[in-house]
């Protein structure tokens, strides 16, 4: 079968195109693939950041307009979501040629009936504070800025719905169907590679905190809990581990880091496998961002064997199964149950062995074999919601 894979880009970071570089993966094996993109990927960096072993003959590139995408960039604005659009127009203009289009970067209009993957509703106005843009404040400004995009990208509602949607998790899910009333599958996005197999009782007592160093992410509060914990009488120690992101809020981080050296330590930019090692040889994890879609920190975390901590709400609260002892409200209540964990070993024995079920829903393999099979689904006519 023929198929093209719309995506904004291919090229590290971001979890969208970790799922976009894992679909072309799952699918190079059985289908003829092509890729609509307005850049070329780094193929190198891609495998080394997201474990995929793609080669550039593993699909035919195709990159949208080049002179929209330069009058596009020299407006000194954040012109994503009009970006998208016309890529979406151009997507049109070329999908007659395949025999499935595949969008994995939110809900669209593919021209026909296609796939889709949501991290988030493209089309929801009400954007979590981080993901704001200039464009979202005053409301009515963000209808006509969407509005205008869309009649760009020729956009018809009926026929998004109409595609088979796939989401990233069921809190997701929730959204998507609450803003367009469309049915949705549940796909969890991957996280690769092969974690280090450690014992727990070999394992450091201490706490890994995996995200960009962004306030969403709110790594003080992450610092704050765990500093009550020592407080209580546990010395234990927390391993802050990701990359830099707005200026100001870095500074913060690594003042913060600076105040707890004796406890705290920072990591920057850590290759794969430099991550996977340092985060197996722990025995707890934390997570604190609100809201979040998914949360792919959170599954990593699992899957390296660790107890993870988490907000009761959003895509981690979902991760690691809705687990009462996981879950907080406050940084009180995570402190609480963090004690709890670290003094009672039956409880801890219980969360771990849940955790290790948990872990397999996010491996690489559950989502290449998944994929394939909703593929060939679609392709020869599957039950209804597929």
């Amino acid at each position: 079968m023929r198929i093209l894979l719309v995506q904004p880009s291919l090229n590290p970071p971001g979890g969208g195109n970790l799922v976009a570089c894992w679909m072309l993966e799952a699918l190079r094996d059985e289908h003829q693939l092509s890729v609509l993109t307005w850049c070329p990927p780094e193929i190198d960096a891609c495998n080394r950041f997201y474990g995929t072993t793609l080669r550039s003959d593993d699909f035919e590139l195709h990159l949208a307009p080049q002179v929209a995408k330069r009058l596009i960039d020299l407006v000194p604005l954040p012109l994503r979501f009009l970006k998208d659009s016309l890529l979406y127009r151009y997507c049109k203009a070329v999908g007659a040629d395949y025999d499935l289009i595949i969008a994995t970067n939110n809900e669209t209009d593919l021209g026909r009936r296609g796939i889709q993957y949501v991290h988030f509703p493209r089309l929801e106005l009400d954007r979590p504070a981080h993901e704001r843009r200039w464009y979202n404040s005053p409301r009515s400004l963000a209808a006509a800025y969407v509005n205008v995009c869309n009649r760009l990208a020729r956009y018809s509602p009926q026929r998004m719905t109409a595609n088979l949607t796939l989401t990233n998790s069921a809190w997701t899910a929730r959204r998507v169907r609450a803003l367009h009333g469309s049915a949705t599958t549940v796909l969890y996005p991957p996280v690769p590679g092969t974690f280090p197999s450690v014992p727990w009782e070999e394992r450091d007592d201490g706490f890994v905190a995996i995200g960009r160093w962004s306030p969403e992410k709110r790594f003080g509060r992450i610092i704050d809990t765990i500093a009550a914990v020592r407080a209580a009488g546990r010395n234990i120690r927390l391993h802050i581990i990701g990359t830099p992101g707005p200026p100001q809020y870095t500074r913060a981080v690594r003042r913060r880091v600076a105040e707890n050296a004796e406890w705290v330590s920072l990591h920057e930019n850590l290759d794969r496998d430099a991550l996977l090692q340092l985060v197996a040889r722990q025995r707890y994890g934390i997570h604190c961002m609100p809201d979040e879609h998914f949360g792919i920190a959170v599954a990593e975390m699992i899957r390296a064997g660790c107890i993870v901590f988490v907000p009761n709400q959003g895509g981690p609260a979902e991760i690691v199964g809705q687990h009462a002892p996981l879950l907080f409200a406050s940084p009180a209540e995570a402190t609480k149950k963090i004690l709890a964990a670290l003094t009672d070993e039956n409880l801890s024995a219980s969360v771990r062995a849940h955790l290790a079920q948990r872990a397999q829903l996010f491996s690489c393999d559950n989502f290449v074999a998944q994929l394939r099979d909703i593929v060939r689904h679609f392709r020869y006519g599957g039950p209804a919601g597929w």
